[in-house]
């Protein structure tokens, strides 16, 4: 079976958990939902498939659900702290490979990568630097891979418009690549090639430091 078809366990079934939980159950992948809260659990169980009432902060009750024979687990547990760092860490006991938790500040993240957390995500704060981004300027879209790297959606200013991309010097002068182009009136994107021309009306997705990135989008 494919890597990313393997069933997944999600914990904790607030927005942020179920939201995660139904979109892998959407694309075909077998989940185990868990939450300790029997009502949570009874409103989701026609929509996620297996849902179950487990705590997990208790080793013993991780066992029973066969958390240990999954490889990838979801911590998704919202405000309680203590059972977003217990949970982790018993599933760092467990060794499973691949463990994914939401924090919900700094200090949270740094504590969960501390005891075993593979991947730890922070969407409040992700999604409030994305707007931040969006309704400041003439960006139209921002996706951060990691604190040093980021895709950016935006229209070209310009210098660049009706020059050939290969020609334009951009990575060197920008320390920018325009890595994707969708031509005004077309409903698509495509890869940008060193014979791309830029129009106005059409829209690019550039890749490279945040710093760089938001200088290019300034340019205007």
């Amino acid at each position: 079976m494919a890597r990313h078809k393997e069933p997944v366990a999600v914990i904790g079934l607030g927005r942020f958990g179920a939201a995660v939980a139904s979109e892998l159950v959407r694309t075909g992948t077998e989940v185990l939902a868990v939450d300790r809260r029997a009502d949570v659990v009874q409103r989701l169980s026609g929509q996620l498939g297996q849902v179950v009432v487990a705590d997990s902060t208790d080793m013993e009750a991780l066992r029973e659900i066969g958390i240990a024979d999954f490889q990838r687990v979801v911590v998704a547990i919202g405000s309680e702290l203590e059972g977003s760092i217990l949970t982790t860490a018993l599933l760092s006991e467990l060794e499973i490979p691949d463990i994914w938790v939401k924090a919900l500040s700094a200090q949270h993240a740094t504590i969960l990568g501390r005891i075993g957390a593979h991947h730890v995500v922070r969407p409040e704060h992700e999604m409030g630097e994305r707007v931040a981004h969006l309704v400041s300027g003439r960006l139209l879209d921002w996706v951060e891979l990691d604190p040093q790297w980021v895709f950016a959606k935006t229209r070209p200013p310009r210098e660049l418009v009706g020059v050939p991309l290969g020609e334009s010097g951009l990575r060197k002068r920008r320390r920018v690549t325009v890595v994707s182009v969708k031509p005004q009136g077309s409903g698509s994107y495509t890869h940008a090639a060193t014979d791309t021309v830029l129009s106005y009306g059409c829209e690019i997705v550039i890749a490279g430091r945040p710093e760089d990135v938001e200088r290019f989008v300034d340019l205007g």
